[in-house]
């Protein structure tokens, strides 16, 4: 790329010189997820990835697109860049992890008002890490840069994940029953979503200085810190339940909480019956429904309230699927059972 200079175009507010810079800088982190389908290197026109289909009888792939919100926000008031890419990861890999894929490859688009070459690999750093806590490749991305249409320190972090299931191992939630248990996996914080509304709980726009004292019901951490923690990534221990236990539907918990989320993983004539008691809500979330006086009701409709994915399972495989969940590291714990009904969500 020697050659590569366009003085005109850098006049015009695009350095497409710092562009090759900030590939130069993130091909160290995109190392560390490499894995065996990977075929070549960062800076092609596609990301190559061989599919290893041995012992699959119909392989099916499976795709999930997100980007993390006006949670980017955060990341740009404190000038931290590294972990709002875990964020964007898993806002995918969760998603697919739900029909039974495991997570192949991922590709991220970062559209930022100026390309600052060590800014940008800082936000691809933390992709990586979402990648390897995925066991995802991350085999290809695209930076643009949009002077004009955003502020020189503004950006916005999106990207896809591709998974791969035999079809027969797709969750299929035509076998879930009456009786059958529901288990909580617990979440990190926030994780990604909701946050316009934090944005106003907390007035963040104006960047409150209360943002940043640290609090006792936080555990000493600043507000700032607390709401920046990355989403959980769930993709290991979930693959690890299905090969020991008959799971019967999962849900991510992201934004419409427990009352769009846990209802799409439930067939028609069947409901979760959640007992609130048994939630173990983060003090975060009481937080900001203490400051923006949220109702009860909206806070389980917007937020996911300590629980980032719940997990259905038959009765007599619950001890099991706690096991094998608490051995992956999950704070994993029993909160509800499917009743009959056509509610979607009820508690009790």
């Amino acid at each position: 790329m020697k050659n590569s200079r366009s003085e005109s175009y850098a006049a015009a507010g695009v350095d497409i010189t710092a562009g090759y810079k900030a590939v130069e800088l993130m091909k160290q982190h995109i190392a560390r997820t490499k894995n065996e389908g990977c075929l070549d290197d960062v800076g092609g026109f596609g990301g190559c990835f061989g599919l290893g289909l041995a012992g699959m009888e119909e392989p099916v792939l499976v795709s999930g697109t997100d980007g993390c919100g006006t949670k980017v926000k955060m990341a740009i008031l404190m000038d931290k860049h590294d972990t709002i890419g875990i964020d964007a990861v898993a806002m995918c890999v969760n998603d697919i992890i739900c029909c039974g894929a495991k997570p192949l490859f991922f590709l991220d688009y970062i559209a930022c008002g100026k390309n600052i070459p060590e800014k940008i690999a800082s936000i691809v750093s933390g992709v990586a890490e979402g990648c390897v806590q995925s066991g995802a490749a991350l085999i290809g991305g695209e930076t643009a840069e949009h002077p004009g249409m955003m502020p020189v320190e503004d950006y916005d972090l999106a990207g896809f994940a591709v998974g791969i299931v035999d079809k027969k191992k797709i969750l299929d939630n035509t076998r879930m029953a009456e009786g059958d248990v529901v288990i909580a996996l617990a979440s990190s914080g926030i994780h990604s979503n909701g946050f316009s509304l934090i944005r106003k709980v907390f007035d963040i726009d104006h960047n409150n200085p209360a943002l940043y004292e640290a609090r006792e019901e936080l555990g000493g951490k600043t507000v700032a810190e607390t709401l920046l923690t990355p989403t959980r990534i769930y993709v290991k221990s979930v693959l690890a339940l299905l090969e020991k236990v008959d799971v019967k539907g999962i849900s991510h918990i992201t934004g419409g909480g427990f009352y769009e989320n846990i209802p799409r993983s439930i067939p028609k004539g069947l409901s979760a019956k959640i007992t609130k008691s048994a939630v173990k809500v983060l003090p975060i979330f009481d937080l900001i429904a203490k400051t923006g006086n949220i109702p009860e009701r909206d806070m389980y409709n917007t937020y996911n309230m300590g629980v980032g994915m719940s997990i259905v399972v038959p009765a007599n495989e619950v001890d099991t699927a706690l096991e094998v969940l608490k051995a992956h590291g999950e704070d994993a714990y029993v909160i509800g059972e499917i009743v009959k009904g056509d509610d979607g969500v009820v508690f009790c």
